[in-house]
């Protein structure tokens, strides 16, 4: 069977986009998950980028990946990935002329789509990592996102936080981000169908949601009605992995009976060491005048 090229995976992706159907993306962490993803037959892949965070630097969640890691990454999966890939770009690592720069380099390592947010990141000292820019300067992001494509294929998804917006507040962002030309809309923190009714009653423009298996939003084909495509559920595969590699090696070293048999969320917060970075932010970011 000949290899889809890039341009055939984006194409695939506007596919998914277009059709009346919703679809769960599997979680693809490097080239071997991407070739299980596609083989097991899922439609469309996602590179997360705390999972990548955590995969390249064995950090938390925090902004500290940079572009340059996260696009090696993306560069691997994109060498050998047979479904569409999409990437969670975050805030396209900085203003919006780095969100130029973002999609550059993320249309040449391969991926279908990509995904850019509106919070501020990184997070301020004392503030919350959920705050968000203003509107203005989201609308400025997804304009340079579409100006830096070459492949008019390559879908530009405007992402925001519903989960600390009001539902007025939501639907003039996501119209904005739409009027600006964004592929898609992108939502993290809906709580239930009836919001999502009323938000998507607004916008023309195929939906994507990060549910994290919410019990709210688990009907596919009333999501489908209400225009979302794709469904995050959550990044299970990789975190699967990281206590199959625990266990391995418990088992290796003959430390199977151990009491301290960690789950994976504890065994991600264990070895990420957060409190080293929280201790470090408070140290040296917390500026008094």
């Amino acid at each position: 069977m000949p290899k889809a090229s890039h341009h055939d995976l984006r194409f695939a992706f506007r596919e998914l986009l277009a059709s009346g159907s919703c679809y769960h993306t599997a979680s693809v962490f490097d080239p071997m998950s991407a070739r299980i993803a596609a083989d097991l037959g899922f439609e469309v892949g996602i590179l997360g980028g705390s999972v990548a965070s955590l995969q390249v630097l064995a950090a938390p969640d925090f902004a500290l990946i940079t572009l340059s890691e996260f696009v090696e990454q993306a560069t691997r999966i994109g060498r050998v990935a047979q479904l569409p890939v999409l990437a969670d770009a975050d805030h396209g690592y900085g203003n919006a002329l780095n969100v130029m720069r973002t999609v550059i380099e993320l249309e040449r390592a391969g991926v279908a789509a990509l995904t850019i947010e509106d919070t501020l990141l990184p997070a301020q000292f004392g503030r919350k990592s959920t705050d968000l820019i203003s509107v203005e300067e989201g609308v400025g992001k997804i304009r340079a996102a579409l100006e830096a494509r070459v492949d008019s294929a390559l879908a530009i998804i405007a992402r925001t936080n519903a989960g600390v917006l009001t539902t007025e507040e939501i639907i003039v962002r996501t119209q904005s981000y739409q009027k600006a030309g964004a592929d898609g809309i992108c939502m993290v923190g809906v709580k239930d169908f009836e919001q999502l009714e009323q938000i998507s009653e607004h916008l023309s423009v195929p939906l994507m949601l990060v549910t994290y298996a919410n019990p709210n939003l688990r009907d596919d084909e009333r999501l489908a009605r209400l225009g979302v495509r794709i469904v995050v559920d959550g990044h299970a595969a990789y975190f699967a992995a990281i206590k199959a590699t625990y266990d391995c090696l418990r088992q290796q070293r003959g430390q199977q009976h151990k009491s301290d048999n960690l789950g994976a969320t504890e065994l991600s917060h264990t070895y990420t060491q957060p409190e080293d970075y929280i201790r470090w932010a408070k140290e040296y970011m917390s500026v008094e005048e």
